[in-house]
Order: structure tokens, then sequence, then C-alpha cells
């Protein structure tokens, strides 16, 4: 099982329960749809990883996430998260009505910093730049569904474990990843910072 951490501790997700079209801004980049009700998917243990990859059958897209720790019934801690698409590969899925799986939950398509403890989940904005400049930057209040709204939706249809981990959804900004680009993620609430984390992509 592969694991993140949240200070000195290791903590092993059963699986990473993720939200698409989060961000009305994102929706527009991409020119899908808006959706109806919130669209969640998932990535299994297995996608977590430390590795930034660029190519895996296909160039790769990133997105930078707010990611959320569950442990003893809430969000108790959040993290900068990663999360890694076939986008080619999506845009077929999509296009005949099938599950995003394939383009999404493959091995080391999950990446996150360590975890820290927070005592609640708003005003937590995250920052993403690549090789020193700036190509995501937004938060919880930008959301169309906000955590503990998510929170709730999740749990009317699936039962949630100690150290799952939940994704919120990527705003505008996502790309192609690069071989040797160096990728830094950074959440913050307010003007302090939260935890930060580094990836150099193979």
């Amino acid at each position: 099982m592969n694991s993140i951490t949240i200070g000195d501790r290791k903590v092993f997700p059963s699986k990473i329960i993720c939200v698409g079209r989060n961000y009305v801004d994102h929706i527009e980049e991409l020119g899908n749809e808006m959706p109806e009700d919130i669209v969640i998917f998932m990535k299994p243990n297995s996608a977590v990883s430390s590795k930034l990859i660029s190519f895996h059958e296909e160039q790769i897209h990133y997105e930078g996430e707010i990611s959320f720790l569950y442990e003893n019934g809430r969000f108790s801690a959040a993290g900068f998260g990663l999360d890694l698409t076939k986008r080619e590969l999506q845009g077929k899925l999509k296009a005949k009505g099938l599950p995003w799986e394939r383009a999404k939950a493959f091995d080391n398509s999950a990446l996150f910093s360590g975890f820290v403890k927070i005592e609640n989940t708003g005003n937590i904005s995250l920052l993403l730049e690549i090789n020193g400049n700036t190509v995501q930057s937004s938060g919880t209040g930008y959301m169309i569904y906000r955590p503990e709204v998510i929170l709730t939706e999740i749990r009317k249809f699936l039962t949630l474990f100690d150290g799952d981990i939940v994704m919120t959804g990527t705003p505008k900004g996502v790309g192609i990843i690069k071989k040797g680009d160096l990728f830094k993620g950074t959440l913050k609430t307010g003007d302090k910072e939260l935890i930060s984390a580094q990836w150099k992509a193979q």
C-alpha cells in the first residue's frame, strides 16, 4: 500500500475520491458543460506516487488541487495534490460516454505534499508554479461545491475510512507536463503558508 504523510506519521489511504468540474473557470477552459450535479470519480491507492511523470502512453497533463485527509469523521488535514490526466484519452472516453478511469486512475497519477492539520476547511488557497512561473492560483472561495458540501455528497453513497483522501477539483491553468519541469505546489490560509512541495518531472 502506498502512503502519504501528516507530520511524522504515515497514512495509507484506501482510496482517493476526486471532484471534477468544481471551478467555473476550468469548466470554461476545457469547453465542458456545467454539471447539474457534483461530478465524482475515484483513484485507487496504486495511483499515489512521489514520481511526477511526463509521459505514459501519451503526454500527461497536470491539475493542481486542494486535497483533504479524512479522519475521525471530518476533514482533519489539508495538502497540495497533483491530479495527473491523460487528456487525449479522456477526451475520447468522454465523447463515447465512457468512464474516465483509464485516463485518471492509472499508476502514479496522484501526487501529494505532506498534509497539515487544519481546524476548518474555509479560506484555503492553492498556488502552483512551474519553473518559477505561476500557472494556477485559486481557493475554496471559488469552488462550486465547497469542501463540507463535497463531504456531505460523498457520504450519501460511499463509506469513507480514516486515511482516505478527497481531491476537490482544479482551477484554470492546467497544461502539459514537460520532462525536466520543476513544479512547486503551495497551500495557504490567508497569508500564512500551510504546506508546500516540489517535484521534478521525469
